[in-house]
């Protein structure tokens, strides 16, 4: 999972001002499909990574490295300018992102070093922490009325549907053309600019408020209302993020390198399952309540988990990509039930604090463990660190799952 939007249900007079019906139907379309996108961008690296590693000569630790600035960039601009499109509106926020990200998209294209490859996930960190914020506030404003909950829908669809389309184009990519760096990475860039372009002729669905400078400072509170509920879905976040993680890090590189996967398809197809199996399970199950989403989503998490460590044991690349897809139900489900549970219950003036939290948590577990992992690659070996880092997957899943069967809402 590398970014979910935020998904809350819609506030009645929230100030966004109006527009047409046809504006807002295309304004809700582009920022969807900007979504999409965004994400698309995020997995496109990840079957890169091994292809990068030979030929610029690192090992799995800077490969880590790199994903993990990614990460700490995003959290950074998302803790310090989520609230930004609330002050100066959505499409300056917007199109100022789609810039950001069609620059790192150019960099990756002409990676060439480390340090480029470093500053490419920087930038995209940068970029996608001021599209979230913006563009879910955006799906939120211009949802249709009558389907009130098409909005958090979508917000919850499209980061599955993006990491899945991105990580397997780069991988067919990476198959059919010499160039492929350049293939896949160039035309995002440009359609980057398209989108960021067609934002001006979208509405602007926030009017102008004061106090811009003083929202960019860091702001971690968890309402006292949800506090305890809070830290029992820790355990579900921390598992699935941290699925996530070593997926889009490593994945690439645990089918090449302990499955004999070494066509790039097979690399890509891992990440494919495990973020478009999670968005179809979550369409699947979307009308449970949030309970049952949480501990369908936790028990997925374990037992997905535990048939890819018994696919790795096997060396099986079928077996391996069939556990993949199970634990895509989880990656899928578990933090949206998480979210479906906790955002009823949140202050609608505390909102913005408490997601914050929220994605410190996610992000640190999206990361560090991931660079962790890394370091260990190299005195213990892959597929010993795949099994530790497996293990404490199920821990955590099955502490989550517990956690939540204990209560009854």
């Amino acid at each position: 999972m590398t970014t979910q939007p935020i998904a809350v249900p819609r506030l009645p007079e929230s100030g966004a001002l109006s527009a047409q019906p046809a504006r807002s139907r295309f304004g809700f379309v582009l920022a969807i499909v900007a979504q999409i996108l965004m994400m698309a961008g995020a997995s496109a690296p990840s079957p890169f990574y091994p292809v990068l590693a030979q030929h610029l000569g690192f090992d799995a630790i800077v490969i880590t490295a790199v994903f993990a600035v990614y990460a700490v960039a995003l959290l950074l601009t998302l803790l310090t300018a989520g609230s930004l499109s609330d002050h100066i509106g959505r499409r300056p926020v917007i199109a100022a992102g789609l810039v950001l990200l069609a620059a790192s998209m150019l960099l990756f294209g002409n990676a060439g070093s480390v340090a480029v490859l470093v500053l490419a996930r920087i930038l995209q960190g940068v970029a996608s922490g001021l599209l979230i914020a913006s563009l879910s506030a955006t799906v939120l404003d211009l949802a249709p009325p009558a389907r009130p909950g098409t909005a958090a829908l979508w917000n919850a669809l499209s980061p599955g549907i993006g990491l899945a389309s991105g990580a397997l184009i780069a991988a067919l990519a990476l198959d059919a053309t010499s160039e492929a760096l350049g293939d896949v990475f160039i035309p995002l860039a440009v359609v980057y600019l398209v989108l960021a372009a067609l934002v001006a002729i979208a509405p602007e669905t926030a009017p102008r408020l004061p106090g811009a400078w003083a929202s960019l400072r860091f702001r971690l509170s968890v309402p006292a209302d949800i506090r305890a509920e809070f830290w029992r879905a820790a355990p579900a976040v921390i598992a699935g993020w941290a699925t996530g993680g070593l997926f889009l890090s490593l994945g690439a590189t645990i089918v090449r390198g302990e499955l004999g996967g070494t066509a790039h398809l097979w690399q890509g197809l891992a990440v494919a399952l495990l973020a478009g199996v999670g968005a179809v399970t979550a369409f699947a199950i979307r009308r449970r309540t949030a309970r049952t989403i949480v501990i369908f989503g936790t028990a997925a998490l374990a037992a997905g988990t535990g048939l890819s460590l018994l696919a790795l044991g096997i060396g099986s690349l079928p077996a391996y990509l069939i556990a993949a897809s199970v634990t895509g139900m989880g990656f899928g489900t578990a933090f949206f039930g998480v979210v479906g549970s906790l955002a009823p219950r949140i202050p609608a003036t505390q909102r913005a604090d408490a997601f914050a939290v929220l994605y410190l948590l996610a992000y640190l577990a999206f990361g560090v463990p991931a660079v962790i992992a890394g370091v260990l690659v190299a005195p213990l070996g892959l597929g010993t660190v795949c099994l530790g880092y497996g293990v404490v997957v199920i821990a955590l899943s099955l502490i989550a799952l517990v956690l939540r069967a204990r209560r009854r809402a």
